[in-house]
């Protein structure tokens, strides 16, 4: 199973956001950290913010946060809503689709990879190795984004 990119970057969001419990931060700012593109977080953030995993506050001091508590958020819910297509191989046109044992044997690890994922919270993601902030990219124009290194 390959997650897209997609999927990769709003959990990146979501983790650095939730090592920053305290402060409203900026897609600018989550960008330049992952060195990443903005424009490509932006349209992600918004899907997260009209999904219910983050809050925007709009004007001059505004920026995003998690909506609700680190252990509200299930690893295994945000990669079903997410990913658009859980397809491990496509069936579809296969000549021996309707008589192939494959297919349910695939669905049966697809389902255990999701089960795995639904046991686990953004919390115990982010308690699970530790502190990454001296991994990403200095921000040198945020001063609150200092606060990553706590």
């Amino acid at each position: 199973m390959r997650l897209t990119r997609y999927t990769d970057y709003a959990m990146r969001v979501l983790l650095y956001l939730g090592r920053q419990p305290d402060r409203l931060c900026s897609i600018a700012e989550i960008a330049q950290a992952y060195g990443i593109s903005q424009n490509h977080l932006m349209k992600i953030v918004n899907d997260l913010v009209n999904a219910g995993y983050l809050e925007s506050v709009r004007g001059r001091n505004g920026g995003i946060r998690l909506a609700r508590p680190e252990e509200e958020i299930n690893v295994g819910a945000l990669i079903r809503h997410t990913e658009v297509d859980f397809d491990l191989v496509e069936c579809g046109s296969c000549l021996i689709a309707p008589a192939c044992g494959l297919t349910s044997v695939l669905d049966e690890a697809l389902q255990a990879f999701l089960n795995i994922l639904d046991g686990y919270s953004l919390a115990d993601v982010l308690a699970r190795r530790g502190n990454f902030a001296h991994l990403l990219n200095p921000i040198s124009d945020n001063p609150g984004a200092a606060n990553l290194h706590n």
